[in-house]
């Protein structure tokens, strides 16, 4: 709690994206700028990614754009003299950062002081060895475990431990330096990796936890503040078992397979927990849970805001961010307003009464040769959040939110099935990002969900709602109504329908409207429709009650850019935020469609009313067909509404901005060459195919080296320098 009165405060931003460290920071981070000026504070923001919304003037009052290191910050406070600093806004560099400014007496020397979580929770919290004696006192289990800090102690300690073991270095996040070593060879790798990544050159080696033993993994988002009020913001739990990082795991939130028992004391030591490191403001707290002997060990606790801090805001509409700042400068939860309903206070622990279920988005369409394996350390550069009524229904959106060019969990004439056991067990016992997929061929090829449970460690009741999923795909879905319906309430896609049918995705649409088998739209509210919510933050299911009651005002909808992938980034929540503030200004509605938690578009109070559901067409048209806007821009949201342009336009949408003729022009390598030509613009010899053999002819003719470039891509994917026809034939079918 803040000792002095506020007039200027700093708040440190994350840097640039990397693997680990994505939008998430710049969501919080803006949403910490904005808290602060309610308050009537000066912000003072250095950060210097120049994509995101937090590095614009409307953002902060003073912006530097500067590296991220002590000797920058230092000479920027000598200058600005803030009276406070936020660590906790910026990911795992915000945090090191403030706690290299505060021990080498930066802080101090200008009197600045640490808002919020302090340097001793930080430490805590961050110290390997101070996290696990902090815990002994509380009595809460850990794994078996000792903090070194040469590579000679770890070498003594593992061979008392035994492995395989998880080395988890201190000071870093998304799993940075971590890994699960099963052999010598494999440890001494991952300790010396570890012990240089550390800012402290420390790591934790512990005894591996795994899934194949029952232990799952549950989360807890947690907020305190500076007197002592704690309350669970959201449950998360993980449906990949210990071994796989969070970041890297589909999590289901609210957690679904704990009964009450098991919750309520996994709940009862989060707070525990929080109180002991005294935390003020959010943190998330993860616990390794049995669900064989209903055992439990704390595994870690981020003391400051996180991707999973994201992720619980926009699961639940808490706004967890705003809250923790107006905390961090001497507010109690019982004294902040819940800006969603108006008419609570941020003390009301949110209620949900859907499913949520996180995907997420691996960049390995970029690097194909890459290690496709998942561990402890993250491999994910961003991921999709997706809203249902069941289970089943949201991880078939959340599938086809992702821009894999898959439309759910299968049965959309794109799964590569293999017949072979040794490999579908080998596949199944080593998670990769295809794992989902590879459960639905072991489902097509005979398993059952014991034999799947005992490979893969997955708990029994995701597996049977997947399995749910595989036998209705497989023998139940008939062009009759009822059917339809019962496929849709299981996040049947129309284009898995229309394949599994052997008909047209078209012809399914029309079947429905006919019959009349419509989306609903159900409202983010926190609290379960027990109090009214004032922003509108819609996710659609089939059931009879619609929320959306749209308004007559004149309206646009921004098609947004979904999840962060390699080549396409925030800076099209930037242009979609910045497209929000224009329209406003103009007078309209300003709408958004974007599935992606990590981003200031699908913040509560950006747009005058927020659509959480996959970028596809048939999703989008029905959004379209219920709000009836005045036009579509889906020029700001990258390459995913640009390649539904020409749907949308053949089906009647007014499309503003770049009109879809010009962007089939300029997206179609052959219309565009065309242009070239008549411009007699200069450029390399091409051509263009529509067949492997075409494209082989082309390159023959050109002469090799030649560049393989598919049309509608961004950032170059599946670009390939390609020097002889051998090397050709899997670059082109890769394109195609």
């Amino acid at each position: 709690m803040a000792k002095k009165i506020l007039k200027k405060v700093m708040v440190i931003g994350s840097g640039p994206i990397v693997i680990g460290q994505a939008a998430e920071f710049d969501y919080s981070g803006t949403q910490a700028c904005k808290a602060l000026h309610e308050e009537g504070i000066k912000v003072v923001l250095v950060n210097p990614n120049p994509a995101t919304i937090q590095t614009d003037l409307t953002t902060a009052d003073i912006v530097y754009i500067e590296p991220l290191n002590v000797e920058t910050l230092g000479k920027i406070i000598e200058k600005e003299r803030p009276d406070g600093l936020i660590a906790t806004m910026g990911g795992q560099n915000g945090l090191n950062l403030s706690t290299q400014l505060y021990e080498q007496g930066i802080l101090q020397k200008y009197d600045v002081e640490m808002l919020g979580t302090n340097i001793w929770a930080i430490e805590h919290g961050e110290n390997r060895e101070s996290f696990k004696r902090l815990m002994q006192d509380l009595e809460i289990p850990l794994p078996k475990s000792k903090t070194v800090n040469t590579f000679e102690d770890a070498k003594v300690y593992v061979k008392e431990l035994g492995y395989p073991v998880i080395i988890r270095p201190a000071y870093t996040m998304g799993g940075t330096g971590s890994g699960i070593a099963f052999n010598e060879e494999e440890f001494d790798i991952i300790v010396q990796r570890g012990i240089s990544l550390s800012m402290i050159h420390q790591v934790l080696v512990e005894e591996a936890i795994l899934g194949p033993a029952g232990w799952g993994e549950i989360e807890f988002e947690v907020v305190r503040d500076g007197k002592d009020n704690c309350i669970i913001i959201c449950s998360m739990e993980n449906v990949d078992p210990m071994g796989v990082h969070t970041g890297d795991s589909i999590v289901v939130a609210p957690a679904l397979t704990l009964n009450n028992e098991d919750y309520q004391m996994l709940r009862s030591n989060a707070i525990k927990i929080i109180r002991g490191l005294r935390i003020e403001g959010g943190c998330n707290i993860q616990f390794a849970f049995n669900y064989l002997t209903g055992d439990y060990r704390i595994i870690e606790v981020n003391p400051r805001l996180s991707r999973s801090s994201a992720l619980a805001s926009k699961a639940t509409g808490y706004p967890i961010a705003r809250v923790a700042t107006k905390i961090a400068v001497g507010k109690s939860l019982d004294e902040i307003q819940n800006d969603v309903t108006k008419s609570t206070s941020a003390c009301f622990e949110p209620a949900v009464d859907y499913v949520v279920v996180k995907f997420p988005r691996w960049p390995f369409d970029k690097f194909r040769t890459a290690d496709k394996t998942l561990g402890s350390q993250m491999k994910a550069t961003g991921e999709t959040m997706s809203i249902g009524r069941n289970f089943e229904e949201a991880m078939q959106k959340a599938v086809r939110s992702l821009e894999i060019g898959r439309f759910g969990l299968g049965f959309d004439g794109k799964d590569r099935f293999i017949e072979d056991k040794e490999k579908i067990n080998a596949l199944l016992k080593n998670p990769t990002h295809e794992r989902m997929f590879h459960i639905m061929n072991a489902f097509k090829i005979g398993y059952s969900i014991d034999e799947i449970y005992k490979l893969t460690g997955i708990h029994k009741w995701f597996l049977t709602k997947l399995k749910n999923i595989f036998d209705y795909g497989s023998n139940k879905i008939r062009l009759e109504k009822d059917s339809i319906l019962k496929a849709k309430k299981l996040g049947f896609s129309d284009k898995q329908i229309a394949y599994v049918l052997k008909t047209s995705e078209d012809e399914i649409r029309n079947f429905r409207i006919k019959n009349n088998i419509l989306p609903t739209y159900k409202m983010v509210d926190t609290c379960a429709a027990e109090f009214e919510a004032a922003t509108p933050y819609m996710y659609s299911t089939y059931e009879h009650e619609d929320e959306a009651n749209p308004s007559k005002n004149k309206k646009i909808i921004i098609v947004g850019g979904g999840p962060i992938r390699i080549g396409q980034g925030i800076e099209f929540d930037y242009c979609c935020v910045h497209s929000v503030y224009e329209l406003r200004e103009d007078g309209y509605e300003a709408l958004i469609i974007n599935n992606n938690p990590e981003t200031v578009s699908t913040d509560f109070d950006t747009s005058d009313k927020l659509y959480f559901e996959p970028l596809t067409y048939e999703d989008v048209i029905h959004i379209l067909d219920r709000e009836k806007p005045q036009g579509v821009i889906l020029q700001f949201g990258g390459q995913t509404p640009i390649n539904m342009a020409i749907r949308l336009h053949k089906a009647g949408v007014k499309i503003l901005g770049t009109q879809p003729e010009a962007i089939d022009i300029a997206e179609d390598r052959k219309k565009f060459g065309q242009v070239l030509g008549k411009l007699k613009i200069p450029s390399a010899e091409w051509g263009t195919a529509m067949s492997v053999s075409e494209a082989l002819a082309i390159a023959n003719k050109i002469t090799y080296p030649v560049l393989v470039r598919p049309s509608y891509v961004l950032g170059g994917r599946a670009m390939q320098i390609v020097d002889n026809e051998t090397n050709i034939y899997q670059t082109l079918q890769s394109s195609m």
